[in-house]
């Protein structure tokens, strides 16, 4: 297991080498976050391939779940952010880092994500890996979490490109749909699904995993998602403070009156 782990990391870095280059010809870190979902597919496809002696409905499962969650992502986010430049908080790091940004951004935004995202994506690695050979209630329990955190996700993604679609919604705060009661749909959606790979690994053996989806729901809630982000808003959307009061930070639940 170790090999291939190693072996998927070297791939991981390799491509991410290739995306920092392209980044330095575009003048935009940002493209990284195409490649944050798009990465995980590419190391489900590669465990799938080198770890041959796991359960194959399970591996065929597993990738095939991870395949439609990062696919989806990194077009979503493509579309999102096609035209409008390098996101704000790289030109802020971008900026502060000055002529030094060209090598610092290496290390500081695409070998970090890929330290990351081979750690996160153990689970998918365990899932294949093992040999338990039938499907168990956890693989199904895996699954039916997954599809509910893939209709967070991509559900809190849509309802979010239609309002600010309507001129009409400018300043305004999303609070209908997913959006009534969580204050961030997409990234529970995101947490949820992480838990169903590793409940899936889990039906496999690799229960020793579950530090990789509490690792994935940290980093959602506390550092580069729900914190990261409230920070702003709250500055530039004045109802969003009432909207905070109402509507749970994570996880759903009906609002407060």
């Amino acid at each position: 297991m170790v090999a291939i782990w190693l072996s998927g990391f070297g791939l991981i870095l390799g491509l991410l080498t290739l995306l920092w280059l392209l980044s330095l010809r575009l003048k935009d870190s940002s493209i990284i976050d195409i490649f944050w979902g798009l990465g995980f597919v590419v190391l489900a496809v590669f465990y799938n391939i080198f770890a041959t002696h796991g359960y194959e409905p399970r591996q065929t499962l597993l990738t095939t779940l991870v395949a439609i969650w990062g696919l989806r992502l990194g077009g979503y986010i493509y579309w999102r952010n096609h035209g409008k430049g390098e996101d704000p908080r790289y030109q802020k790091w971008r900026k502060a880092a000055g002529d030094a940004w060209w090598w610092r951004s290496y290390f500081k935004v695409f070998v970090l994500q890929g330290v990351l995202m081979n750690i996160i994506a153990i689970p998918l690695l365990a899932a294949q890996y093992y040999d338990a050979d039938s499907f168990n209630i956890l693989d199904a329990l895996g699954a039916v979490i997954w599809l509910i955190g893939f209709a967070f996700e991509a559900g809190g993604d849509w309802q979010l490109a239609r309002f600010k679609a309507n001129p009409a919604n400018k300043g305004k705060v999303l609070d209908t749909g997913f959006w009534r009661y969580t204050r961030h749909p997409n990234y529970f959606g995101d947490a949820c699904q992480w838990w169903g790979y590793y409940a899936i690994a889990l039906a496999a053996g690799g229960w020793w995993s579950i530090f990789a989806p509490a690792l994935m729901t940290l980093l959602l809630m506390r550092v580069s998602g729900v914190t990261l982000l409230e920070k702003s808003l709250v500055e530039t959307k004045p109802q969003y403070r009432e909207y905070i009061r109402k509507t749970s930070a994570f996880i759903p639940r009906p609002p407060r009156p």
